[in-house]
């Protein structure tokens, strides 16, 4: 097979990969589609939780009501077929690797997609209910707090991706190890930045209160920790294989 067949070959197996990943999208996004309301009820059931009796959410726009759900029924479509969707990648990328790489690469795709939900699950049940209740506790008095449904979805969104990509430092730990980027003892030695930094990030992503702020922090450094026991059980390259790569 020539260059070019072997290129024109590469680009339709390309194809054929995410033109089943976007079937697989919409699928599931058809198949939500009906119970739309439900997924942001779900969505907004925290901060409901925690509004005043008899206070709702509001829309300010015309195409609000229909946009936002249809919105958050699209996201949770996609966080469904995430897996599909980074299996079709795999297999379009895993024919160009090693045995030791896909031996290496294959458990760090799985353990970043449960993270990832993992930290939007933590979001979810244990960051919304305490940060929604100081938002709403701090409001002065004769303030009635009536969030907009759309600026809701994008705060939310913003948390779901903090606390989803703050677990994949694992992931992140392991991979910099792999690839030669620094030592376990550069790791150890870093230990009091990662600490500073997971404070900072904590105080970024969240509201302006310390317990908030602990419940992004806390977790990053524990995570943190974990990806350093992990590298600590990590087999050392071969001489061949590192010749090999």
């Amino acid at each position: 097979m020539t260059p070019t067949e072997t290129f024109i070959s590469h680009l339709i197996e390309l194809r054929n990969r995410l033109l089943r990943a976007v079937i697989g999208l919409l699928v599931v996004f058809v198949t939500l589609f009906p119970f739309s309301d439900r997924l942001y009820s779900l969505l907004a059931a925290p901060l409901l939780a925690k509004l005043p009796q008899g206070a709702q959410m509001i829309a300010t726009a015309v195409t609000t009501p229909f946009f936002v759900p249809m919105k958050v029924t699209m996201l949770s479509a996609f966080l469904l077929t995430l897996p599909w969707m980074v299996y079709q990648c795999w297999r379009f990328v895993a024919p160009g690797l090693y045995a030791h790489e896909k031996r290496l690469i294959r458990p760090l795709l799985a353990s970043a997609i449960i993270l990832f939900f993992i930290g939007m699950a933590f979001a979810y049940f244990v960051v919304f209910p305490v940060v929604f209740g100081f938002l709403i506790g701090s409001a002065p008095a004769g303030v009635t707090v009536m969030t907009d449904i759309a600026e809701y979805l994008d705060f939310v969104i913003g948390l779901f991706l903090a606390f989803g990509f703050a677990f994949e430092v694992p992931v992140a730990v392991v991979l910099i190890a792999l690839m030669g980027w620094v030592s376990l003892a550069q790791l150890k030695e870093s230990r009091s930045y990662v600490i500073v930094g997971a404070f900072v990030l904590g105080a970024i992503f969240t509201p302006p209160d310390i317990v908030s702020q602990c419940m992004l922090a806390l977790p990053l450094w524990l995570l943190f920790e974990i990806g350093l026991l992990v590298v600590r059980w990590l087999p050392q390259p071969t001489d061949q294989e590192a010749a090999v790569d």
